[in-house]
């Protein structure tokens, strides 16, 4: 097993690491679920963080998975495999940095530490999912038309130049798209924050399928 292999399993299996310390020094009963404003509206278990790191290795073993399938329809190289497993590893530490905020919470909330709801999951929500557009939009240029990832419409497989061209144009718009959710995620709290992320990514989506569209009609 190689160094990178090594690395992306030992990050697919950090939250559960994480958990199983943590998990004796937690109270019996914690916050299980947040509202849209950040707010406690269910207590559960503390068992049940384990349910996260779980999660996390699912998610893990299936962007192999992904990985391979993507490998198998390459014609040559090894680009597309690369990009899935890289992704693989950018979502677990995505999970991470998520489960450790939730963590945090837990310890804060049950404890009734008054800085605890100073943290705002949905402004982490915003700004981690606005680093990894910019992440994914640097990747998608570089990706050879498959199956699996990437902008995907029936126009943009339709040829290698409108499948370049989408990809190209994919990527900028999510860099920028992301850019901007970081920002928001920044200056904007509790649910809004959700919102506008949310209406970013919808925004964007819309204008990337239409963009692909135009690319097929000239090409």
């Amino acid at each position: 097993m190689n160094k990178k292999r090594i690395l992306y399993f030992a990050l697919m299996f950090l939250p559960l690491l994480i958990t199983v310390i943590a998990l004796p020094f937690l109270p019996e009963k914690i916050p299980a679920h947040y509202n849209f404003a950040g707010e406690i509206d269910r207590w559960g278990s503390k068992f049940e963080t384990l349910l996260f790191p779980i999660v996390t290795i699912g998610m893990g073993f299936f962007m192999l998975w992904m990985a391979k399938i993507s490998a198998k329809q390459e014609e040559s190289g090894k680009n597309n495999e690369k990009i899935v497993f890289y992704t693989g590893m950018g979502l677990s530490v995505f999970f991470t940095l998520e489960h450790c905020f939730f963590l945090y919470k837990s310890f804060a909330a049950a404890g009734s530490m008054s800085y605890a709801h100073e943290a705002d999951i949905n402004q982490l929500i915003c700004v981690l999912l606005g680093i990894s557009m910019v992440i994914m939009g640097n990747f998608m240029p570089k990706l050879r038309n498959n199956g699996i990832i990437g902008l995907r419409t029936p126009w943009s497989t339709k040829n290698d130049v409108t499948w370049k061209k989408s990809q190209l144009f994919g990527g900028i718009s999510f860099m920028i798209c992301g850019a901007v959710m970081i920002a928001l995620g920044i200056l904007m709290e509790g649910y809004a924050a959700m919102c506008a992320a949310l209406g970013l990514i919808i925004a964007d989506t819309i204008i990337c399928v239409i963009y692909s569209y135009k690319v097929a009609q000239k090409y």
